[in-house]
């Protein structure tokens, strides 16, 4: 252990006395005053200025009391802070790999970048990737593989209660809000969108004119702050929201409950980036912080959600209606797949969003640390769906950090329906990762709502390369999709992709991940029992778990210290008012009904 850290009075390891150190510690202080003095001897203004500058900050350097590295080295300190604040540009120009995710790797961005200029985008001399590395994965081509002529995937969204289906691309503008991003960008992403035949999602900030000025296919969002149809107290306005989702742009009414980069926290418009546009056009006060709640005032129980979509519906004209999520307590989505089943009334489609999406700002605890990844979220949602035997039913979409053909293609082998981008799209139109977002000060116009900044970005020359970016992406899912021998991406199966593990060996993602069959939560005979227990810790009439049940359902388990009237198996009898009957729970702690498995003596 070094001896300054056991001794109180350790004797220098130098023998230059303690003014040297001194000496260098203000030496660039004294080079601005030797300087200052040189241009007065010489009679040359510009050192007169230069070193009067450096003399001004470092007294000023001296008497400030709030950083002690500018006390201690006065002027020098200043370097500190530059280098500080250039450190994320020093890092991506001059010292990230081509293959380093922070978070999207320079490989990945100069991929959308070709993609979306048109240009070339193949390269020489092999791959990057360490093919034998853990986690790499590929798809499995076919001996009768061929070029597929049909290149515009599209698919149906809109369910029996629907009356105005939307026809959509596989690949579409993830939710991005007017506020977030500037007036220019969103115009060049919905101009984009239309020249392209895919859809744009608003995000919860609401409808802007920059959103309507192209006329592309819409998905109105609407978030716990309900902007764009919402009353004086900030609740939700049926009247405000009819007048709106009935015009013919607006495709699809998309419920948030939760944002994969901040789920469980409600969104925050600083008041900086407030114009009175935006202000217009949340219908929020000018000057003031726009917060969303975290949570809806609309509903607080499933049923109610379930009853919530079915207003938005009717409303809109019958229009697909959904719900987006980051995954968070299993068994509240479980709880609402089973008020969708008892009440027989089913969202149109569900957007699993993951932890790993991207958004303008937000803690680093929650980016970091809340919320379920987007594979891990999407499969308890699809298998959930199946295992309740209505996956038929719902159509899914997913999105995080979704970029590439190869992205899409594996998502929808595993069971999507379609994928969103926000970051990729962002990226089409000039986004440089400066990760300035929340600063208002984004050098490339996408991100702010500084007229002077925004002014840069050309609509008409970004919004074709939204297009272009679109158009060769999925351009590229078709190869891969011909490559494996099919001929729409919907016919791609988990067996069509092949991962290496951590011990060198090879599974398909049928055999690596988990997927249960259907209707197996019906019975409870999903060969992963930690989904039959989430499935009967699910009520529909709360969002809260309910323990008692599923202590029934593990019979031989005890919840010690914690009082229950849960009745089990050894504490019921028969002609009991509370007794299980043909695998029927009757008379729990809800007075609601809970399917159990039959019990063989």
């Amino acid at each position: 252990m070094p001896e300054s850290r056991t001794n109180l009075n350790p004797k220098p390891n130098t023998n230059a006395p303690y003014l040297v150190g001194v000496l260098l510690r203000y030496s660039t202080f004294g080079a601005a005053i030797l300087l200052f003095l040189a241009g007065l001897l010489l009679f040359n203004w510009w050192l007169i200025v230069l070193g009067g500058l450096g003399v001004g900050l470092g007294i000023y350097d001296l008497i400030q009391t709030k950083h002690a590295i500018l006390s201690n080295y006065p002027v020098a300190g200043h370097i500190r802070y530059v280098l500080e604040d250039f450190r994320p540009e020093i890092r991506q120009y001059l010292l990230e790999n081509d293959k380093e995710q922070v978070p999207f790797s320079r490989q990945q961005r100069a991929l959308i970048y070709q993609r979306a200029k048109n240009v070339s985008d193949t390269n020489a001399f092999g791959t990057l990737d360490n093919l034998y590395a853990h986690g790499k994965e590929w798809f499995l081509q076919s001996a009768i593989s061929q070029p597929l002529e049909n290149k515009s995937f599209r698919i149906s969204v809109g369910g029996e209660r629907c009356q105005q289906p939307h026809d959509m691309s596989v690949f579409n503008i993830s939710a991005m809000s007017f506020g977030s991003l500037s007036a220019n960008a969103i115009m060049a992403l919905n101009q984009g969108a239309k020249m392209g035949g895919f859809t744009h999602d608003t995000g919860e900030g609401a409808i802007s004119p920059y959103h309507r000025k192209f006329g592309g296919d819409l998905i109105w969002e609407l978030g716990t702050g309900y902007f764009g149809c919402r009353d004086d107290e900030g609740n939700f306005d049926p009247q405000s929201f009819a007048e709106k989702a009935v015009d013919p742009q607006v495709k699809m009414i998309e419920i948030k409950l939760s944002q994969g980069a901040k789920p469980g926290k409600g969104g925050v418009l600083p008041a900086e980036k407030i114009t009175q546009e935006i202000a217009d056009t949340r219908q929020v006060p000018l000057g003031q912080d726009c917060v969303s709640p975290s949570s809806h005032t609309a509903f607080s129980t499933p049923r109610e959600l379930v009853a919530f979509w079915q207003q938005l519906r009717e409303l809109s004209a019958g229009k697909p209606v959904g719900f987006k999520l980051c995954i968070g307590q299993p068994w509240q989505f479980m709880a609402i797949v089973k008020a969708m089943i008892e009440t027989d009334n089913y969202p149109d489609f569900i957007v699993i969003d993951g932890a790993e999406g991207g958004t303008g700002a937000a803690p680093v605890e929650f980016m970091d640390n809340v919320g379920m990844p987007m594979v891990d979220g999407f499969l308890l949602v699809h298998n959930t769906l199946v295992g309740a035997g209505i996956r038929d039913k719902i159509k899914l979409g997913v999105s995080g950090k979704i970029v590439s053909g190869f992205d899409i293609a594996r998502l929808i082998a595993l069971g999507a329906d379609w994928c969103n981008s926000a970051r990729g799209f962002m990226f089409a139109v000039g986004c440089i990762q400066s990760r300035s977002c929340h600063t208002n000060t984004c050098p490339t116009g996408v991100a702010t709502q500084d007229p002077y900044r925004q002014k840069a970005l050309d609509v008409p020359s970004k919004a074709e390369r939204v297009a272009n970016f679109h158009k060769n992406t999925v351009k590229s899912l078709a190869s891969i999709v011909g490559a494996v021998g099919l001929q729409h991406p919907s016919q791609l199966q988990p067996y069509h992709i092949a991962r290496r593990l951590d011990d060198g060996q090879i599974k398909l993602l049928s055999k690596f991940f988990y997927f249960t069959d259907k209707g197996a939560l019906l019975d409870h005979s999903a060969r992963a029992d930690v989904f039959n227990q989430m499935w009967v810790m699910a009520n529909p009439d709360t969002f809260l778990a309910d323990n008692d049940a599923l202590i029934a359902y593990n019979k031989d388990s005890r919840d010690k210290g914690k009082e229950t009237n849960a009745p089990t198996v050894e504490t019921t009898t028969a002609g009991a008012e509370n007794d299980i009957n043909g695998g029927r729970l009757i008379g729990n702690v809800n007075n609601t009904f809970r399917d159990l498995p039959h019990i063989n003596n």
